[in-house]
Order: structure tokens, then sequence, then C-alpha cells
């Protein structure tokens, strides 16, 4: 359980009552959860969330961890759409032993967490998890070779105060199969995303 207040009165009074209520230890400041590592600069008011070794064990996972990173997490030569699904028997039998959603819900976690810059690129890669061909699990390596030379990236946030600062970007037609627009968004609070 993760307690978190301007008041340390109040999260001593909080877990004096769970005490009462439940067995439970103290392991003092948080420095892990869920896949993410926390650091803190008590001092200067900074706070560091980091999937580092999450991400590589992902990249592990997936045999990717000795790949060459690329810059950006989808390349503009992917033209993704429904017209490049599995057709063929062949490629239906080299696609079955791909992990395709498995892959996709790891990066997901991902970018849910500590990674709003992979946000887009997994967002198109899953509108193929019902029958993804080749060139969509191409996408999906792609993301992680982004991944491997962004692993040590981290969401900083700067000072416990700071109002929320929010960005917009559309795309027009950008969805090739429907030629739905896209929005993409960010908001940031002391100068970390999160949303």
């Amino acid at each position: 359980m993760l307690i978190s207040s301007k008041s340390m009165k109040e999260i001593n009074k909080l877990k004096a009552q769970l005490s009462r209520m439940f067995e439970m230890k103290d392991p003092g400041a948080i420095k892990h959860i869920l896949g993410m590592e926390i650091h803190r600069d008590r001092k200067n008011g900074k706070l560091w969330l980091s999937q580092q070794k999450y991400v590589e064990k992902v990249l592990e996972k997936f045999c990717m961890n000795n790949v060459k990173p690329v810059n950006v997490p989808l390349a503009s030569h992917f033209k993704l759409s429904s017209v490049l699904r599995t057709s063929t028997d062949e490629e239906k039998q080299y696609m079955s032993h791909v992990p395709y959603a498995n892959a996709v819900g790891n990066l997901m976690y991902a970018m849910v967490c500590t990674g709003p810059d992979i946000s887009h690129a997994v967002g198109v890669d899953s509108r193929f998890m019902a029958k993804p061909g080749k060139e969509h699990w191409q996408a999906v390596k792609w993301v992680l070779r982004y991944l491997k030379g962004t692993s040590d990236n981290c969401i900083i946030f700067y000072g416990s105060e700071g109002s929320v600062c929010g960005y917009v970007d559309v795309g027009y037609a950008g969805d090739l199969d429907k030629r739905r627009s896209t929005t993409g968004y960010v908001f940031t609070l002391a100068g970390g995303a999160i949303s």
C-alpha cells in the first residue's frame, strides 16, 4: 500500500488506524512499487519515476535486449492498416507463434506508468490485436528497439507545488482504415507527465 499526503501527521494517524485492524509492516519510504522505481532528492524537491528494470526485463523476454536502438517510437515508414493482417496460411502459421498481444500488453504497462512518449505507437499497435500481420509485429519490435535506447529515461517532478499544464495535437484522418482523426494530449504537473 502506498500512502501519500502533505501532512506526516495524517499519514501516521492512518497507519495507526490500519495497524489496529490489520497486521502490517512499515518498510519506510518507498523505493519501488509495481515495477516502478522511485528516487527522491528531498533537499532539492525532486522526485524521479523510472521503469528501467521493468523495461530491461521486457526486452529480455522478447529477445530484444541486444538490438540496435532507434530514436522514435513509431517510424514514418510504418503504414499500418488492417490490409496488412495475416492472409496466407504461411503468415497465419508464423503469426500463431508470435507473442503479439503479450508484447503490446507489456508496452501498455510501461506506457501507463512512466512512458507517455510511446503512447501513440502503442495505441496504433493495439488496433491490430485480433489479427496482426508481420508488419504489425515489426512495428511492435520497433517500439521495443526505441525502449532499448530510452530505458534509463524517467519522469521527473520538480517541487511539491505546481499547476497542471496541458498540450494537445490532432492528426487529421491518420487512421488508414477508417480515416478517423487522432487526438493526442499530455498533461503535466510540477514538470512531469501525469496523463
